[in-house]
């Protein structure tokens, strides 16, 4: 996992990094790798997987509105938190599908329970499941998965990418999706 801050305002990544790592060590988890930036430019030039993103709004340079529209582009799982002490960016930000729009000056307990909140949906999304069939075994994200369909005898597994014909019956699939994005 990768936590990326991009906050032209060194004490608040500073901040913001200590928070982070508390957060982790406080909940026993392996502590990610954590990178900061200083501008939107250097963040999107960072070629490597963003799991977990806080932008701030205002800085010099491109905004960070503009850079989460195209983090998202980049990656839809990617998990933007907006960290401003503007609250007119709010409806901005929700376009394009911002996890949480934390104020400044920042509140450790608000982000922790939000930082809980963005781990669960790290997880379910970035959980890879075995699909075997008559040709092979295929590794695929739970969310790529758009739905298992029986027919008859028949199991078609969709996905984004492509439709799979697994080996295992609908039991089987309904055991193994029981992610709260599946019903």
């Amino acid at each position: 996992m990768r936590v990326l801050i991009c906050d032209d305002d060194q004490n608040i990544t500073e901040q913001l990094e200590k928070y982070i790592v508390e957060f982790f060590r406080h909940g026993k988890l392996d502590v990610p790798v954590i990178q900061s930036y200083n501008s939107g430019e250097s963040l999107l030039s960072d070629s490597e997987s963003k799991d977990i993103v806080f932008l701030d709004v205002e800085m010099p340079g491109l905004d960070g509105i503009f850079v989460g529209r195209e983090l998202k582009k980049q990656d839809s799982n990617t998990i933007i938190f907006i960290i401003t002490s503007y609250v007119e960016y709010l409806d901005d930000a929700m376009r394009f599908h911002v996890f949480r729009y934390l104020s400044k000056p920042l509140d450790k307990q608000r982000l922790f329970q939000n930082m809980k909140d963005a781990i669960q949906l790290y997880n379910s999304t970035n959980i890879k499941i075995p699909i075997e069939t008559k040709n092979g075994v295929y590794t695929v994200l739970i969310s790529d998965i758009i739905l298992a369909e029986a027919k008859g005898n028949s199991i078609t597994i969709h996905t984004l990418c492509r439709e799979f014909t697994p080996l295992h019956k609908l039991e089987y699939w309904v055991e193994t999706l029981n992610f709260p994005c599946f019903f």
